[in-house]
């Protein structure tokens, strides 16, 4: 080989491993950390505290949230009898508050923030890793009705099951 062939084959290595798969490679690319004696997690149905009114809330957050973590597959969902972590919590609070107010004291916007007290626990250590408190909100037009209304608070459930999946499998 000529002088600089070999250093233009050394620089493709690592490109040539990264873009094969590297399946033999002890790391994971996915961006989660979870302890390796953790495979499985129990998500039982979230409390609703909130007094908000809506009795379909706590099964929608529930079913969103285990959703969540069966795309994400670094945990499997599974009962509470084999699960190697159990994430409990409850939905304490929603509010729905003008958001934009424009001309003539007008409300445009509507903000509903929604928020959910959850734990975190390991159960083959039985230790609590965390215990959080999350809020998150979603808009909708005023005078939009109660279909658009359910929008807002979908838009919250749905970036508090993201940030409650983020803070389980990435924040060790």
């Amino acid at each position: 080989m000529r002088g600089t062939e070999w250093w233009r084959r050394l620089l493709l290595l690592p490109a040539v491993l990264l873009l094969s798969g590297c399946s033999g490679c002890p790391y994971s690319f996915t961006g989660a950390s979870v302890p390796p004696h953790m495979k499985t997690i129990a998500i039982p149905v979230v409390d609703d505290q909130s007094g908000w009114g809506d009795p379909t809330l706590r099964d929608a957050f529930t079913r969103e949230l285990v959703q969540k973590f069966v795309n994400d597959n670094t945990l499997q969902v599974t009962d509470r009898t084999t699960a190697d972590a159990v994430l409990e919590g409850a939905i304490t609070d929603v509010r729905d508050v003008p958001a934009v107010v424009q001309g003539n004291e007008q409300v445009s916007q509507r903000r509903i923030t929604v928020m959910v007290h959850m734990v975190f626990q390991d159960l083959k250590l039985r230790k609590k890793v965390w215990d959080k408190t999350f809020s998150e909100w979603g808009d909708y037009p005023s005078g939009g009705g109660l279909t658009q209304r359910n929008d807002g608070v979908q838009e919250a459930v749905r970036k508090l099951t993201e940030d409650i999946l983020n803070d389980t499998v990435a924040g060790w």
